[in-house]
């Protein structure tokens, strides 16, 4: 089960989190970071480096509306982009995406 990232980093992004990551899963939107789940080797070393307490477990069983959102970045067509993102193997190499997901673009 892979972490996700929830609403407490909207408009925060601390990147500390992706300091601790030791295989460079965690990816970062306009307003938001997020964790592609199919990278995530689920060692939790994000989830303690967050000083927003943000990040936690995946929880698909109890409506965690972030769980989705962090797959939908992903697996979804986001706004500007012409296909998904899918799994590029590393977010240092394609840099901030810039973009959200319509969950995030909708929070105040």
């Amino acid at each position: 089960m892979p972490y996700v990232i929830g609403s407490s980093c909207i408009d925060t992004k601390d990147r500390a989190c992706v300091e601790e990551c030791p295989v460079d899963c965690i990816y970062e939107g306009d307003r938001k970071l997020y964790i592609n789940p199919v990278e995530c080797i689920d060692c939790g070393a994000c989830e303690p480096a967050c000083p927003m307490e943000a990040i936690h477990l995946a929880d698909h069983t109890n409506g965690d509306e972030f769980g989705q959102d962090n797959k939908e970045f992903f697996t979804e067509i986001l706004p500007g982009r012409s296909a998904p993102l899918g799994n590029p193997g590393g977010a240092a190499a394609i840099g901030p995406i810039g973009v959200d997901t319509l969950l995030v673009r909708s929070e105040q």
